[in-house]
């Protein structure tokens, strides 16, 4: 796996699943024809959330019955695909996307491509390793909505294979209480799920849902230090991030007086800021001697000094640690400690600076230019502008901030349908190139349009034409039929 900032450390998940109740918000079966439950989830078809690429189902029954089907986007002159979710301007998400390549193309490898939230891409998405193993793979990210529609997109880059297509499985959406990750400035940053461990487990099996409401996977991690499991039951509703009651159920340790080291996770960090929590519970019933007190290091920085850990459990987080490398945590008894120190469970998740987004009158005016257009290019989704590279097709912005729409060249698309007047509020225009389609109906006010050049709209069905005033401007050329 490369090292790079934008890669979301892959995870296997199971290839089954138990629950008992349903988690809230969006679960995407991708290509599914009708709902799918596995247990209590239940995972319905993604077409209200997108109306582009192709579907297909694979021919296996040994795997999770949302990852039979899968929807891929073979279109490579389309610069993003885009589901779109309604949401809470503001709230917080977690959004969990999951990849089984299955070789539904005929392929021998899955296709490297580009996931975007927004206008910010968020990582590269690589399954090889994986689908190598039988696995399959998901990538997870913490976001604050910017609007009041999220999206969700995957992109082709220099890595993807020509005639390969960008290809998905399933995707979640979940509402986060406002507590959970809440030191993070998510004005300012996403944070990208890197790891997420219960400690000294007796078994591997992966703490999802329902026990984590938010569907988060808390994977089994076991070194060679002792572990102990806890006698009594965590209140977790009373922990910032909610963790689940079974990540406190086991924990490494160590002897009395002695320092007890993780190299955790069990892979190199790439360089950046990181959000780090530590959850920590005593696991003997309560008595004069039920405590413990110890240090908490990372990489030999400290963290948290004297920690007092009760049989109520304790949570610490860290927001923008600067880490690269092998991750080193050291739990150091204070000397008075009558037993040694432990850990339960711990999560690690990379802050990434939002990219930048269109300016927000020329965004509201392109969606409405879209809802006017009867059959809108495939790529229409998302951010206008972003990022950089994925623009809608036949629409170019400025390559600084403000982020502004300057050109439509829409000539020859085939497009139909009506000129919405709201394309009179992107005043950063210089060309609109519309000719060659069957718009129709009448050409709307485009005086506010200052910084219009050039006006090509022939060969449609338009019934007006345009008026004097902006025909007779200086420097602006105006074709009609």
């Amino acid at each position: 796996m490369s090292a790079c900032v934008f890669l979301l450390w892959l995870v296997s998940i199971p290839l089954s699943i138990q629950a008992a109740r349903q988690p809230r918000d969006y679960l995407i079966s991708c290509g599914a024809k009708t709902e799918i439950k596995e247990g209590a989830l239940k995972y319905v078809p993604d077409s209200d959330f997108i109306a582009t690429g192709n579907t297909t189902t694979l021919k296996r029954t040994d795997i999770l019955p949302r990852l039979r089907t899968l929807r891929f986007f073979p279109n490579a002159n389309a610069r993003k695909h885009c589901y779109s979710f309604p949401v809470i301007r503001g709230a917080r998400y977690l959004v969990k996307t999951i990849y089984f390549y299955g070789k539904f193309d005929g392929g021998r490898a899955p296709p490297v491509f580009d996931q975007i939230i927004d206008g910010t891409k968020w990582s590269t998405v690589n399954t090889t390793e994986d689908f190598a193993g039988g696995g399959s793979s998901f990538y997870e990210a913490v976001v604050a909505a910017q609007n009041k529609v999220l999206s969700i997109c995957l992109a082709r880059n220099q890595h993807t294979p020509a005639g390969s297509s960008p290809f998905i499985s399933s995707l979640e959406v979940h509402y986060l209480e406002s507590s959970v990750y809440n030191s993070t400035n998510f004005d300012k940053a996403m944070l990208m799920t890197v790891a997420r461990s219960r400690f000294g487990s007796h078994d591997d099996i992966i703490i999802s849902y329902p026990d984590d409401i938010f569907n988060r996977f808390w994977e089994p991690y076991k070194d060679e230090s002792p572990f102990v499991t806890s006698h009594w039951n965590v209140t977790t509703t009373s922990f910032w991030n909610i963790p689940p009651q079974k990540a406190f159920a086991s924990a490494l340790t160590t002897s009395r007086g002695k320092t007890l080291t993780l190299n955790w996770p069990p892979f190199p960090l790439s360089s950046g800021l990181y959000y780090i929590a530590f959850y920590f519970q005593d696991n003997r019933s309560p008595s004069p001697y039920s405590w413990r007190v110890f240090d908490v290091q990372v990489n030999g920085h400290f963290f948290f000094q004297h920690m007092n850990v009760t049989e109520q459990g304790q949570g610490v987080v860290g927001t923008n640690w600067p880490l690269s490398g092998q991750l080193v945590i050291t739990l150091s008894p204070a000397p008075s400690s009558p037993v040694g120190p432990l850990i339960n469970a711990a999560e690690l998740l990379q802050l990434l600076p939002f990219g930048n987004r269109t300016l927000t009158r020329d965004a509201v005016a392109m969606e409405e230019l879209k809802k006017e257009v009867v059959n809108p290019p495939e790529d229409w989704g998302g951010d206008p502008c972003l990022p950089i590279g994925h623009s809608w097709g036949g629409v170019y912005c400025t390559v600084a901030e403000p982020f502004r729409v300057v050109s439509l060249n829409l000539s020859g698309y085939g497009l139909s349908g009506k000129l919405s007047p709201s394309i009179a509020r992107l005043t950063g225009l210089r060309h609109i190139w519309l000719g060659d389609n069957k718009f129709s109906g009448v050409i709307p006010d485009l005086s506010p349009l200052k910084a219009l050049e050039t006006l090509f709209l022939q060969n449609n069905k338009l019934n007006s034409s345009v008026p004097e005033p902006l025909t007779k401007r200086d420097g602006l050329s105006v074709r009609l039929s």
